[in-house]
C-alpha cells in the first residue's frame, strides 16, 4: 500500500529543495514523503537518480520481519541505482556534475541519493541513456569469477531469475554446457534466450536429478550454482554435484538458519563456495566489469527488465517481485520525473 504524504519542513541547510522519497513505513505499507535533499559532504557524490532496480534482498523487510524497523529512512533499502551527479564534494575527482554514473548506494528509492565518490562509476556514452542497475550486475562478474568455470563443463544453474539468466549467459560464453533449472517456464525460456545448452523444470528435485544425470552421462555436473536462496534448491545443488566438484552458493539465504548435508559433501570434496561480496573494492570491480561487459555487448540485459514502475507504485513493483507472475524477471521504479 503506498501512501503520499505532504511536504515536511526543510532543514537549514537545504533551504526549500525538497524530493520525493519512499518510506517503508510497516510491513507491506509505503509512504511516498517530501523530504530534504541531501547535501554530499568531503568525498561524497549526489546523484539525481533516473531509477533503481528491485532486489529479492528487499522482499525480507518489506514483509516484516520481528528485526525490522519502521519507519525506514528516506529512499532505504533501494540499492539497484542509476543516474546522473548532480553535486559533488570537496574532494571529488572521478566524477563531475553531469556525468551518468551506476551507484553503489542504499537509499536509491528517491530522487536523489547521496554516497561516496569511490562507489560511483561514470558510465560510457553508449549506456548513458540506458537503464543500467549496476549492484546486481557487479553481483553477477563476481559470482562468476569465484565459480572458476571453464569451457566443456556441465553447469547447473538453479534459479533462472535476473541473476540466474546473468550467471547463464556469462557461463554459456565461457564454453560450459549450462542446464539452467527453474520452476517457472518463462524464466526457462529466458535462459535458453541467454545460452542455456538444457532446460529442466523444477517439479521435484528427484525429477530433476535423474534428467541432469542423463544429460550428463551419470557423471553429474563440475560446477553448480544455487541462486534461489531457498532450502529446496539448495538440497538440489548438492544433490547435483559431481566429485571433487564446487558449489556455488549465490542466493539470498537471510530468511533463516539452512540445513545441509554434510556427509554428502564431506564424501563428495566438494568445494563450497559462499559467492557474496562485502568488501567494496570487490564490488566496484565486478561493476566495472559489468559495464564493459554490457558496453561490448557480451551482456544484453534488454529482455530482463520487464517491468516499469514510478516511484508512487514501490509497493506494486515490490510485490511482483514476490509473486513473480509470468513474464517477470526484474522490477525498476524510475525516479525522477
Amino acid at each position: 500500500m503506498n501512501h503520499t504524504f505532504p511536504d515536511e519542513t526543510p532543514n537549514s541547510t537545504t533551504g526549500s529543495r525538497l524530493m520525493r522519497a519512499a518510506v517503508v513505513t510497516g510491513p507491506g505499507e509505503i509512504a511516498i514523503k517530501q523530504v530534504p535533499i541531501p547535501e554530499p559532504g568531503e568525498g561524497q557524490v549526489r546523484v539525481r537518480v533516473l531509477g533503481c532496480g528491485v532486489c529479492a534482498s528487499n522482499l525480507g523487510p518489506w514483509a516484516g520481519p520481528e528485526w525490522m524497523q519502521f519507519p525506514t529512512k528516506p529512499g532505504d533499502l533501494g540499492h539497484e541505482g542509476w543516474g546522473v551527479v548532480d553535486a559533488v564534494g570537496p574532494g571529488v575527482t572521478n566524477v563531475e556534475e553531469g556525468d551518468p554514473v551506476a551507484t553503489l548506494f542504499y537509499n536509491s528509492y528517491a530522487e536523489y541519493d547521496v554516497g561516496p565518490a569511490e562507489s560511483v562509476l561514470k558510465l560510457p556514452a553508449s549506456l548513458a541513456d540506458t537503464p543500467f542497475p549496476g549492484e546486481p550486475l557487479a553481483c553477477a562478474m563476481n559470482i562468476f569469477r569465484r565459480s572458476g568455470i571453464e569451457a566443456g563443463q556441465h553447469v547447473a544453474i538453479i534459479g533462472a531469475g535476473f541473476l540466474g539468466a546473468l550467471l547463464t549467459r556469462l557461463a554459456s560464453l565461457a564454453g560450459a554446457h549450462v542446464i539452467a533449472i527453474s520452476r517457472r517456464p518463462y524464466s526457462l525460456e529466458i535462459a535458453h534466450a541467454m545460452g542455456a545448452e538444457h532446460t529442466v523444470q523444477l517439479n521435484n528435485n528427484y525429477e530433476v536429478f535423474q534428467k541432469v544425470s542423463d544429460i550428463t552421462g551419470g557423471r553429474m555436473c563440475e560446477r553448480v550454482i544455487e541462486a534461489t536462496g531457498k532450502q529446496g534448491p539448495l538440497d538440489l545443488a548438492g544433490d547435483l554435484t559431481a566429485e571433487y566438484s564446487r558449489l556455488i552458493i549465490a542466493g539470498y539465504h537471510q530468511d533463516g538458519p539452512r540445513t545441509v548435508n554434510m556427509q554428502q559433501w564431506n564424501w563428495r570434496g566438494l568445494d563450497v563456495i559462499n559467492a557474496h561480496e562485502r568488501d567494496p573494492a570487490i564490488y566496484m570491480r565486478g561493476l566495472r566489469e559489468a559495464i564493459e561487459a554490457v558496453e561490448k555487448g557480451r551482456l544484453d540485459i534488454t529482455a530482463l527488465l520487464t517491468n516499469t514502475y514510478p516511484l508512487e507504485d514501490l509497493a506494486a513493483a515490490l510485490n511482483q517481485t514476490r509473486d513473480r507472475p509470468d513474464g517477470f524477471v526484474k522490477a525498476m521504479v524510475m525516479a525522477s520525473r
